[in-house]
């Protein structure tokens, strides 16, 4: 199964998101773009929205001009599938940024082509299309909220070093969470 490697090139993608809008990874060239897995089920997404960290950090970014596409990959009838309509809704309820639309990938093609385990799974890709970061969020594998303020956020590490033209220091992790229903 081909993954998301970083240092490699982006594998192409074509979703639909929940305002019936294609997006495919081309669209995004010569721009940063995010891909966040998510599951509004996953005890661990709840920790990063209940919390607000998700939402803080996707308006740092976007603020920035980052893209950021929020990948549900859940098959009909399994956890965490959501209907368009649906889907809308979650996006409201959560506060997603508005340049956060959520892509609905329910045959699952764009979750294996980046080898998404969990919810959530991160990857950046530069404007080159590589992939810089494919993980974790942050160092800390607890559901539990209170820990946020003293965990690592790789994705905002990554960044930061990123746009500063810098090495990224963790450029892969073990990615946790709840697993990708397939």
């Amino acid at each position: 199964m081909a993954v998301a490697v970083p240092g490699e090139q982006a594998p192409a993608f074509s979703e639909v998101d929940a305002k019936g809008e294609t997006r495919r990874l081309e669209d995004y060239k010569g721009q940063w773009l995010v891909l966040e897995w998510f599951n509004k089920d996953c005890p661990y997404v709840k920790k990063h929205y209940g919390s607000g960290n998700m939402q803080a950090l996707q308006k740092k970014y976007t603020d920035q001009d980052i893209n950021w596409l929020t990948v549900i990959s859940s098959a009909k009838g399994k956890q965490g599938y959501l209907e368009p309509a649906q889907a809308l809704e979650v996006a409201e309820s959560h506060k997603l940024a508005a340049s956060a639309p959520f892509l609905l990938d329910t045959d699952g093609s764009m979750g294996r082509a980046y080898g998404a385990k969990t919810t959530p799974h991160m990857f950046i890709i530069n404007p080159e299309g590589q992939v810089v970061y494919a993980g974790a969020i942050d160092d800390n594998d607890s559901a539990n909220p209170a820990v946020i303020p003293n965990s690592k956020n790789y994705v905002a590490a990554a960044f930061d070093a990123a746009l500063k033209g810098e090495q990224v220091a963790v450029a892969s992790s073990r990615a946790y969470g709840c697993s990708v229903k397939y």
